[in-house]
């Protein structure tokens, strides 16, 4: 599950720090916002990945995704990559952990 996460929120690092420029010239958003906040959220992002040991990396990282949803009401488009990077961090949770549990039990088969 660790792993699948981890690369959620590492491509989500990447589209976090594209969006600066992005608020700064189209959204007309002031430099001095754009980049603490979207900066501030990639390095979040990477932070929670590094976090994702315990339980506390996954809740930054869905944070982490409601805020990138909120981003939307600044930059519309945001929305839309918000959600689907939402619905990547559930995809990755869930598919992780039904890999988790198959690897398990096949451990406990040998």
């Amino acid at each position: 599950m660790r792993s699948l996460a981890g690369i959620v929120l590492g491509f989500e690092f990447i589209v976090l720090a594209l969006v600066t420029p992005v608020m700064i010239s189209v959204a007309d958003v002031k430099p001095g916002t754009a980049i603490p906040l979207c900066l501030g959220l990639a390095v979040l992002a990477l932070v929670a990945a590094g976090l994702l040991r315990n339980q506390l990396g996954y809740i930054l990282g869905s944070v982490i995704q409601v805020a990138a949803v909120g981003l939307g009401f600044v930059v519309p488009v945001m929305f839309v990559l918000g959600l689907a990077f939402a619905a990547f961090w559930v995809m990755a949770i869930v598919l992780g952990r039904r890999i988790d549990e198959a690897k398990a039990a096949q451990a406990a088969q040998a």
